[in-house]
């Protein structure tokens, strides 16, 4: 699961372009992922010292927080930073890759196979979580099979170790030492043994990858047992992931998008914003593949890959996903890979794979550009969110180009010649 508020290039998942607490099986899969560390970058060595002295700051805290002796020494038995981890928060910026890759990822022939027979064993208890819930049983199933290929890899490392590391280290402020704490409160309160605590490397726990703190407000019993185990309780984990989709606001009914065909000659500047869908047939929108628009909802137009790629109309439902993870990449995957699993198909349109895409010093050339002409891109950080993708609509429009809301080196160039 996405770390919330936070702003990454492609991890553990590679998403928000792989994020920091999950999508550990995806992320395995890709060649030249992050699991797999280079000799160029050796691991930092511990500072033991330093970070016994970080456990005596931490304990007062912890105890004012009701965690007993008996419970933070036992967690930290043993423990010393961990030098992967610190070399792992240095390289995710060198893990960039075109949305179509991590769709291809997503619907891999293999993870096709697992998750059509998740599917299968898990429908009775799929069907009730929507029925409970109202979230739709293919998006619980969908981050289901991108957190962890339908539980085939949960993460291997030390949970404790991996948030004590990243909070030794002030690694994003406080945030993962907050998740520390929240920690030693789910061992205090006995939701799970410290031996089986274990997850990814940025402490994302489960068969659906709850950081410490979502799975305190979120998680639930799903098979009735009086427990809370997303570790071991395929129904406990399927029913919280339901129950956070839910609690950010999942419209029951509501697709999370679908594709669509443009017309000729369409304005895409004049293309921005939700609206009802009745608004979008008037304009003349179609679904690729026959059939009305959704009845119910508004959408927004999203062009992932440009005006040479897949057309998408996606409604609130589908930023709901990105609550769980904040990248587009990520989202676009969840919600394909469910689709799919339960008989929806492919894209159509095809992905612009032979054009040679911008660098991240180049898209971070055109946010800095952006922000000369007066637009908002929330951080100049190389990633194109929803903020950006905006204001390369509204540039493009601007310098007279298809306002598609994707930097390429056509905007490139015409912003280089401004002034």
């Amino acid at each position: 699961m996405t770390l919330p508020d936070m702003t990454l290039p492609a991890m553990p998942r590679l998403f928000r372009s792989l994020i920091l607490a999950g999508s550990l099986a995806l992320l395995s899969a890709l060649p030249g992922s992050a699991t797999q560390p280079r000799a160029s970058a050796p691991a930092a060595q511990p500072d033991r010292a330093g970070f016994q002295a970080f456990l005596n700051r931490l304990w007062p805290d912890a105890q004012k927080q009701g965690i007993t002796r008996q419970t933070f020494d036992l967690a930290f038995r043993g423990v010393t930073p961990d030098g992967s981890i610190v070399a792992l928060t240095r390289k995710q910026s060198e893990f960039v890759r075109p949305i179509w890759s991590y769709i291809d990822s997503a619907i891999s022939a293999s993870r096709m196979e697992r998750g059509r027979a998740a599917a299968e064993q898990y429908a009775g208890t799929l069907a009730a979580l929507e029925r409970k819930y109202g979230v739709d049983r293919r998006v619980v199933l969908g981050v289901w099979g991108m957190e962890t290929n339908f539980g085939s890899f949960t993460g291997d490392k030390d949970v404790i170790r991996s948030l004590a590391t990243l909070a030794f280290k002030r690694y994003r402020d406080d945030f993962f030492r907050d998740e520390l704490l929240v920690a030693l409160r789910i061992l205090q309160d006995g939701h799970v043994e410290r031996s089986a605590m274990r997850g990814s490397w940025a402490g994302a726990m489960g068969q659906t990858q709850f950081m410490p703190s979502s799975f305190m407000k979120y998680a639930v019993d799903g098979n009735g047992d009086g427990a809370r185990d997303i570790w071991g309780t395929i129904p406990d984990a399927l029913a919280s992931t339901a129950n956070y989709l839910a609690s950010f606001g999942w419209e029951s009914g509501v697709p999370w998008g679908v594709e669509v065909r443009l017309p000729e000659r369409f304005n895409l500047a004049g293309a921005m914003g939700m609206h009802d869908f009745g608004k979008w047939s008037e304009a003349g929108l179609t679904r690729i593949g026959g059939g009305a628009l959704p009845r119910k909802g508004q959408a927004m137009l999203y062009l992932p890959a440009g005006i040479r790629g897949p057309a998408l109309l996606v409604t609130e439902n589908y930023r709901v996903i990105k609550k769980y993870n904040s990248s587009d990449a990520y989202a676009l995957g969840v919600a394909h890979l469910g689709d799919r699993l339960l008989g929806g198909a492919a894209f159509q349109a095809g992905w612009p794979r032979n054009e040679k895409r911008l660098t991240m010093d180049e898209v971070k050339h055109v946010q800095r550009k952006l922000v000369a002409m007066g637009l908002p891109v929330g951080k100049v950080d190389g990633r194109i969110g929803e903020i950006s993708r905006d204001s390369v609509r509204k540039a493009q429009a601007k310098l007279g180009l298809p306002a598609d809301g994707y930097p390429d080196h056509a905007l490139l160039a015409r912003l280089k010649k401004a002034p």
